[in-house]
């Protein structure tokens, strides 16, 4: 084997070579090092005047109406109201100043009636697992009670109109997800609309079946 030595000479005739890719990665690392230690610098420089301001007695005013860090969400609206009360501020009107519409009422009855089916439906199924007997059983014991078939007209209407209400603007509701019927004048067609199926329904269901 033969001894491969170069001197000072042999370097300055031949230079080494560094391929491109040694030679880019390096500019990058280099790159790199000189932005993180730039960002570095800058955030020690940051938080050294934040603290020499928090240090200094006229800086005080920047921070006066900052809100402590130990205390909470309730402690805070706790002071909210004590400062109102203390200045006797008024309450902002709500709802004695909405004009109602029919927009907002089906809204509020589209929500109850889906709570409302949801919590009869579910009375229905647990009394279905707890009660004796089976159904026909308590079919025949309200046919017995005689009520009189207005009455229980009634009580069909009772039972259908919520479930037809939520059925037909809930297909409403859907029209809306595609993006259709956000118009106002259709917003007021849509909602006469379900608001004459449902009757229409309730009435068909409670006299003719």
């Amino acid at each position: 084997m033969t001894e491969l030595t170069l001197t000072k000479c042999d370097l300055k005739k031949q230079p080494l070579k560094v391929s491109d890719n040694v030679r880019g990665t390096t500019t990058s690392g280099y790159v790199t090092s000189v932005h993180f230690l730039s960002n570095m610098a800058l955030l020690l420089r940051t938080l050294a005047r934040q603290g020499v301001c928090l240090s200094r007695p006229h800086y005080s005013v920047f921070f006066r109406h900052a809100a402590p860090m130990g205390t909470t969400a309730k402690e805070e609206m706790n002071k909210f109201w004590a400062k109102n009360a203390k200045l006797s501020r008024p309450m902002s009107p709500h709802l004695t100043i909405y004009q109602w519409s029919v927009p907002m009422m089906m809204s509020i009855t589209f929500r109850g009636t889906g709570v409302g089916l949801s919590g009869a439906i579910s009375a229905f199924a647990l009394a279905a697992l707890v009660l004796p007997g089976n159904y026909p059983h308590y079919l025949d014991l309200i046919h017995s009670l005689s009520v009189g078939p207005y009455l229980i007209g009634l009580a069909k209407i009772g039972l259908t109109f919520p479930v037809s209400f939520h059925t037909f603007n809930g297909i409403r509701h859907l029209c809306w997800d595609l993006g259709k019927g956000f118009r106002l004048p259709e917003v007021y067609r849509t909602g006469y609309t379900v608001i004459g199926l449902s009757i229409v329904t309730s009435v068909a269901v409670a006299f003719f079946l």
